[in-house]
């Protein structure tokens, strides 16, 4: 016999084959960088948008801060009606030129402020006691006055009504 007839083959195990395995070359890692240019033109319609958005919010509460600040007033008040009457002023001098607004009084105030609203929230009890409040040491109350100048406050429309 030859020696190549001589040589036993060993039996391969499941072991055996798996450490002959080689490792794969993992792949290059992906780009995130848009590999087109519309890509790139629609991230920076985005941001300019987004831009333009927040531009137009911070306007948006600048313009509103006196509303904010006037809600905050108007919570200090409780029912006392002088108080309220003058958080109406004040916020009305913020909202309207001052020339339209400081010489009202009486009737005209209350229908300046239902104009400004665009519905009627003085008209009756609240704007009688609006009206006459600034000027007795005893104020009347009346219920619906802290609702009807937190509705202005919110619901007027700047630059309207006068």
């Amino acid at each position: 016999m030859s020696d190549a007839e001589t040589t036993v083959t060993v039996p391969t195990n499941l072991i055996d084959l798996i450490d002959k395995l080689v490792e794969p070359v993992p792949p290059a890692p992906i780009s995130m960088v848009p590999q087109t240019g519309g890509w790139i033109v629609l991230a920076v319609i985005v941001v300019a948008a987004a831009g333009y958005a927040l531009w137009r919010y911070v306007g948006y509460r600048r313009r509103n801060a006196y509303r904010q600040a006037a809600l905050a007033d108007l919570a200090g008040c409780g029912d006392n009606p002088t108080a309220i009457a003058a958080v109406l002023r004040r916020t009305a001098l913020a909202a309207y030129p001052r020339r339209d607004v400081a010489s009202l009084s009486g009737a005209d105030w209350v229908a300046f402020l239902d104009r400004s609203a665009g519905k009627p929230l003085f008209a009756g009890g609240a704007g009688d006691v609006l009206t006459r409040a600034p000027y007795t040491d005893n104020p009347m109350l009346a219920p619906d006055l802290m609702q009807a100048a937190r509705a202005w406050i919110i619901h007027h429309r700047r630059g309207q009504g006068a």
